[in-house]
Order: structure tokens, then C-alpha cells, then sequence
């Protein structure tokens, strides 16, 4: 009985740090279809911006470095954002 009571104390203090600080709770999960939307998205964009490099030359290679570099950009901005508004 007595260890029940306390794993009951347990997940409740756990549950208030995670309330009080969100970045506790872990990384966020995108959901099964919106993840295989994204990398079905990504795969064609690749498979568009390889042909690109071949067919444009330099272009096309300059048009693929401005497109990954945006892209991490974007992730790297979105991962701080989530970050900082746990923090707050």
C-alpha cells in the first residue's frame, strides 16, 4: 500500500515539473501522417532539386545549397522558439 502512495507522490510531482517547465516533457512528436506527408514532401523536393544540380549546372547546385540552407534555418529557429517558450 505504502508503495503505491508513493509512486501516486511521484507522478504527481512529476507532473507539476512538467507543467512548470515544458522542456522537461521531452521532444515533441509530429504525428504519424503529418511525418510521412513531410518525408514524402522532402523526397520529391530532393529528387527535383538533384535533377536541377544536373540539368542547370551551377544554378541549379546554388538553388540547392539556398534551399537546405532556408530549410535549416527554419529548424534551427523553430527548435529555439520551442525551447525558449518552455523556459518562460
Amino acid at each position: 500500500m505504502a508503495t503505491g502512495d508513493k509512486q501516486r507522490e511521484f507522478d504527481q510531482i512529476v507532473d507539476r515539473l512538467v507543467a512548470d517547465f515544458p522542456s522537461l516533457a521531452g521532444p515533441r512528436r509530429w504525428p504519424r501522417p503529418v511525418l510521412l506527408a513531410a518525408a514524402i514532401v522532402g523526397g520529391v523536393v530532393w529528387g527535383l532539386l538533384s535533377v536541377a544540380m544536373v540539368a542547370w549546372g551551377t544554378a541549379g547546385v546554388v538553388l540547392t545549397l539556398v534551399v537546405v540552407a532556408l530549410t535549416i534555418a527554419g529548424l534551427v529557429a523553430d527548435s529555439y522558439r520551442w525551447r525558449r517558450r518552455g523556459r518562460l
